[in-house]
């Protein structure tokens, strides 16, 4: 019998990457990236028109694009036949969404609508919604609402109610001709199978939605807006199916424009990070998983569901079947580090890393390096673009506190890179004073391949030892493993996920483990930042609400 094999597509914020995998034990066949063309827009559309502060949004022409020319080279690449490809599985960014017209296509694919802002993708960075997510969170509260206490109790403007919420406040007009609005996942594994159907994933971490209850009630909905009466049966209709499941079977059509064949089974679509919770085979209650890469998104799988602080989203089936599923995360971690390095860095240390024939952050690693814990004089807050987990407030913004005239710029960078681990520390805690038990740490994502002083600083803040996956295209990876489980173990695949983990998984042998030292000076200088967060983040936080303000005008 020949092998056989499956595709993960995985939609990243600035491209998609198509990883071809063997079925049998996970190895990785052949890969392609294709970069968005458009990139993100957050400055003007495509036309020039320019944008407001805080928004971000993409070309859905772009993702096309990675299923038209990516899927076709890993197949030249690998040199295999077509009918050993069972599945293919999509992984994307989140809360990613579209505006949608009768024929399924992006409303600003048309002339009329092209130069409004509110046709194009709003990307899950996009936090121009903040104010719509208050209003939601203050009427669930009001309202009692059940729902809230799967979120946190707050409400994000990155997911995909409070963006709806805001076309309907800005462009009434964009909201009325909408069709449908669809996360990015979603819609593009409905393009592949040609017909309506959305995530469990997406839905119950982005939507409001969850296996008990369903959504909200309508009333609620009417509550927050007239104009959205009837919007769950409208423009938010389709069937939710579980995670896990398959989607349906590629269309003739989409088969002859990426180059499989027709009746290949497709996955229901995940969110990016969480694909990687599979690949690293973290199919079990207590094991916490970072994704880490511009911002870092943290999963845990567990047996019960507990209310937790700062929570992103507690979904049951979310991410493993048969499990409850809790996600946290930070909204800027690598961008954090990528900002420093792009315009604050002095061009003395540009010179240095020119002469000596290495980039920025590998020579700043290696310098900060050299420092203990504290040297540095410096604590830092990771909230360069708002705080999603624990205190959710896209209006909080960062802060170096210790700086003198002898601050040297490796210290800085230092400074950033603990500011994040502390940032994780504050969130494993969270888990820890609810009773949800985290027993094995894996991170996943670019950013633990390249960077190991940031890795060996988060094993001495957290205390813990930390596993690295033995592959640098986890969420890609997580996705070919779900596509696998949607063919089904009749086809060559798996009838379960913890099937696939078992054998596709991988983990490299070596572990980050906590310096003793280390762990007792990260013990007094984390209780300055939870200090200092406390201060910022709820103490005083009108301070940065205020400054928030007045660069908005």
């Amino acid at each position: 019998m020949s092998r056989k094999y499956t595709i993960g597509v995985d939609f990243g914020t600035e491209s998609g990457r198509v990883l071809l995998v063997d079925v049998q034990n996970g190895e990785e066949i052949a890969t392609h990236v294709t970069h968005y063309k458009h990139g993100v827009l957050d400055e003007s559309l495509p036309n020039g028109k320019m944008l407001p502060p805080d928004w971000a949004l993409q070309h859905p022409g772009d993702y096309l694009d990675v299923l038209y020319q990516s899927i076709p080279q890993v197949i030249e690449k690998a040199q295999i036949e077509k009918r050993d490809i069972i599945g293919v599985g999509i992984d994307f960014t989140s809360s990613t969404i579209l505006p949608l017209d009768q024929a399924g296509e992006p409303l600003c694919f048309q002339q009329e609508w092209e130069s409004n802002p509110h046709s194009w993708v709003k990307l899950w960075k996009h936090h121009a919604a903040q104010k719509e997510a208050d209003e939601i969170t203050q009427l669930a509260k009001e309202q009692d609402e059940d729902f809230l206490s799967l979120y946190g109790g707050k409400i994000s403007s990155e997911w995909m109610f409070p963006k709806i919420l805001q076309i309907v406040k800005e462009a009434p007009e964009i909201y009325e001709k909408t069709d449908l609005f669809m996360e990015a996942c979603d819609w593009i594994t409905s393009k592949l199978i040609g017909k309506l159907i959305r995530s469990s994933n997406t839905c119950g971490y982005k939507g409001f939605w969850s296996k008990k209850n369903g959504y909200p009630e309508a009333s609620f909905f009417s509550m927050l807006d007239a104009r959205l009466e009837g919007v769950l049966e409208t423009k938010m209709r389709g069937e939710v199916q579980s995670i896990g499941g398959k989607a349906g079977a590629l269309t003739e059509e989409m088969a002859e424009k990426i180059g499989l064949l027709p009746g290949t089974s497709i996955a229901v679509g995940i969110i990016d990070a969480h694909a990687g919770v599979a690949a690293v085979g973290a199919v079990h209650p207590g094991q916490f998983v970072m994704a880490m890469g511009t911002s870092t998104c943290h999963m845990l799988i567990a047996d019960k569901e507990e209310k937790i602080e700062g929570v992103c989203g507690i979904v049951e089936d979310g991410i493993i079947p048969g499990y409850v599923s809790y996600e946290t995360g930070q909204v800027a971690v690598g961008d954090s580090f990528a900002w420093y390095v792009d315009h604050a860095v002095p061009s003395y240390i540009l010179q240095e890393a020119k002469e000596q024939e290495t980039n920025v952050h590998a020579l700043l690693e290696e310098k900060a390096s050299i420092y203990k814990p504290g040297q540095s004089g410096l604590i830092a807050l990771d909230w360069w673009n708002g705080n999603r987990s624990v205190l959710v407030d896209a209006h909080l913004s960062g802060i170096i506190v210790g700086l003198t005239l002898a601050t040297k710029p490796e210290e800085i960078y230092r400074s950033l890179l603990e500011s994040t681990a502390f940032g994780t520390k504050r969130i494993i805690e969270g888990y820890l004073q609810a009773g949800i038990k985290v027993n094995e740490i894996f991170a996943s994502g670019g950013l633990p391949q390249r960077n190991r002083l940031l890795m060996q600083i988060y094993a001495d803040v957290i205390n813990r030892e930390i596993k690295i996956p033995d592959s640098s295209q986890t969420t890609a990876l997580g996705a070919a493993m779900y596509a696998s489980v949607a063919a089904g173990g009749e086809n060559g695949g798996y009838d379960t996920i913890f099937e696939a983990a078992e054998k596709m998984a991988k983990v490299k042998e070596e572990v980050f483990t906590p310096i003793p030292e280390n762990v007792q000076l990260y013990d007094e200088l984390y209780q300055y930042y939870l200090d200092v967060h406390d201060y910022f983040g709820k103490e005083n936080s009108s301070v940065m609400h205020g400054l928030k303000r007045m660069k908005l005008g």
